[in-house]
């Protein structure tokens, strides 16, 4: 499975993803229910492109059709972290994200 990866813009000066790759690579967070015969990396990483984060529904669509098989909201945009404010634009993005992209694509709602 390939990971597109939408990060929060606001947060990227201060988060190098390094939480949202190690929960890809040791299988932890969202990733940990997982089959474990399924491999899994991240294929692509962008931001939401700023607020009110219109940007990610195309980035997301994007990343879809350049051979990615699921789309995951990083945690600094769900939950807030590192600093302690979620996006609250994170419903509408995740429900416009996933109209464009379908049901059939894997989506995670956050990372780690």
């Amino acid at each position: 499975m390939k990971i597109g990866l939408i990060r929060c813009l606001q947060t990227e000066d201060m988060c190098p993803a390094y939480g949202c790759f190690r929960a890809v690579e040791h299988r932890i967070g969202a990733f940990m229910e997982l089959d474990e015969d399924t491999e899994i990396h991240i294929g692509a990483v962008v931001t939401c492109g700023g607020c009110p984060g219109k940007k990610a529904v195309t980035r997301a669509e994007t990343m879809i059709n350049r051979g990615c098989d699921a789309i995951a909201l990083a945690t600094c945009i769900s939950k807030g972290t590192p600093i302690e404010f979620p996006c609250p634009h994170f419903k509408e993005m995740k429900e416009a994200i996933q109209k464009r992209i379908g049901k059939d694509v894997t989506f995670f709602d956050f990372t780690h």
